[in-house]
């Protein structure tokens, strides 16, 4: 029999809609969407179709104009920026396509800066940070500044940063959108072993089917719905 898993996230009759030069985009029409502690979800479908405005609506980084999202049990829809601040920066972890690096900080002074501020120590900071570039096989560039790296040893870095915290869920956004095929592997494989090693829920969107495959759960869209999910 398959593992009960709890759910992690749950969208129900979620509408978001944007103006632009006066014409009404319905980004989001009645989205239905539930999300299991440890899945790894592939959210596909063209450019436009509202993929990422799905993922910044179930991350908190965006709010839905109508329905509910459960994350972690806790409806978080209608929800004040001071608490949607807190969830992410205790429970969510983020990887964009253009890495999201400061370019004047090393790869380990990146990573620390997620965490602060904080009730934890430097040291522990530190200790943090240095197991998160361990686990991306980055530690031997925890010194260098991003303009030293290539697209995907940032990828990696940026990889570390979103797992320091040791989040619930990581959402990422064509995270392999600027690599070559080699890179995009390797990032791909990383998100697949933190899942499966650490059984953190992965929520990647991408309009490439050879990503796609990393994942246990495929969500298809195409102009603001979900067509399927697998």
């Amino acid at each position: 029999m398959p593992v009960d898993r709890d759910t992690m996230i749950e969208v129900t009759d979620v509408n978001k809609e944007y103006r632009r030069a006066g014409a009404i985009i319905h980004a989001l029409v009645d989205v239905n969407l539930t999300i299991k502690s440890g899945d790894f979800v592939m959210i596909q479908g063209p450019t436009g179709c509202g993929k990422s405005t799905l993922l910044n609506v179930m991350s908190g980084l965006d709010l839905p104009d109508s329905g509910r999202i459960i994350f972690d049990g806790e409806n978080i829809a209608r929800a004040k920026e001071d608490r949607l601040s807190k969830l992410r920066r205790q429970k969510v972890g983020f990887v964009f396509q253009d890495y999201n690096l400061i370019n004047t900080l090393t790869a380990m002074e990146n990573i620390e800066a997620l965490l602060w501020p904080t009730v934890l120590s430097s040291r522990e900071i530190e200790n943090r940070a240095i197991a998160a570039l361990r686990d991306v096989g980055m530690l031997e560039r925890k010194d260098h500044f991003p303009v030293e790296m290539s697209g995907g040893e940032k990828q990696r870095v940026a990889l570390a940063r979103a797992i320091v915290s040791k989040p619930r869920v990581i959402f990422g956004d064509e995270v392999t959108g600027n690599l070559d095929p080699e890179s995009e592997t390797m990032i791909m494989t990383l998100l697949k072993k933190i899942n499966e090693e650490y059984e953190t829920t992965m929520v990647i969107v991408t309009h490439r089917e050879n990503v796609a495959k990393f994942g246990n759960v495929q969500v298809k869209m195409n102009k603001g719905k979900i067509v399927s999910v697998k």
